[in-house]
């Protein structure tokens, strides 16, 4: 009798690892098939940089290491999202990282922490993963806002920059860049090496 309770008892741990498992894997699976979409075809199509790839890839999976084993000893929601805020508050400080490549690791980061707390199945954090993306192509392809671009130039006709000459500050910029710039800020003047900095904006073609 007591060998056949400990099978029992056995069978039922083994019955619970395995679903344990199945959980883990299926959700560690949409997590990175979430990701790998955000950064390989919407990230990475529109800025073509992959020396980020480690850091987004990185963090995402850390987040969703770590809140996956924390969910097992009841953390709360809020220490969940505390949690988060941390995280998603590091940065390194040997390269400035602009906005929205801060943008991109702040997804990178929700993506790990939904599908590793989140109570749904499987499915249901794929079609959540899939709206996120969703309306990060959206956004980023230019269909619901035109996408503006901007670049930091140094000027050097400064007797342009003046608010009265603005329509030909424009036309020669537009001319020496061959880019589409509708508007401009003037950032620094230097009167000692007459020139400028000055942040363009302009549309692709």
């Amino acid at each position: 009798m007591i060998l056949l309770q400990e099978l029992v008892s056995n069978t039922e741990a083994f019955q619970w690892f395995d679903k344990v498992s199945f959980k883990f894997i299926s959700r560690f699976l949409v997590d990175i098939a979430a990701v790998f979409l955000l950064i390989r075809f919407i990230y990475f199509r529109h800025y073509r940089r992959t020396d980020l790839f480690l850091t987004f890839f990185g963090f995402n999976i850390i987040i969703f290491l770590i809140t996956y084993l924390l969910n097992k000893v009841e953390m709360s929601m809020g220490a969940a999202f505390g949690l988060f805020a941390v995280f998603s508050m590091l940065r390194y400080r040997t390269e400035n990282i602009s906005a929205k490549d801060m943008t991109y690791l702040f997804f990178s980061i929700a993506l790990g922490l939904i599908t590793a707390i989140s109570k749904g199945s499987w499915d249901d954090l794929a079609i959540m993963c899939m709206i996120l993306l969703a309306l990060t192509a959206l956004l980023e392809g230019g269909w619901i806002i035109k996408k503006e671009h901007t670049k930091v130039i140094n000027y050097d006709k400064i007797q342009l920059i003046t608010p009265d000459k603005r329509e030909e500050l424009l036309l020669d910029l537009k001319q020496r860049t061959g880019l589409n710039i509708h508007r401009v800020i003037i950032q620094e003047i230097d009167f000692l090496k007459d020139a400028a900095h000055i942040t363009i904006f302009y549309y692709e073609n």
